[in-house]
């Protein structure tokens, strides 16, 4: 169960949001487009960054853009 200690795990690096403007999903109260985030994990589709909430999170790809 990897995805228990991802608060305590290092970085592997960091990402700008670039919009909160989800199709599906109510992004736009856990991301702030500009903020650069810390990314704790990554799959083909999603990263899992530190939200605005202090917590973990999973988000598409497309709403990122590397440092």
């Amino acid at each position: 169960m990897i995805h228990l200690n991802w608060t305590e795990t290092s970085t592997l690096k960091q990402l700008k949001c670039i919009h909160a403007n989800a199709e599906k999903y109510k992004v736009d109260n856990v991301l702030t487009p500009g903020n650069v985030y810390d990314v704790k994990n990554e799959t083909e589709e999603f990263y899992f960054v530190l939200d605005d909430t202090g917590k973990i999170g999973g988000f598409k790809k497309d709403y990122f853009e590397e440092v």
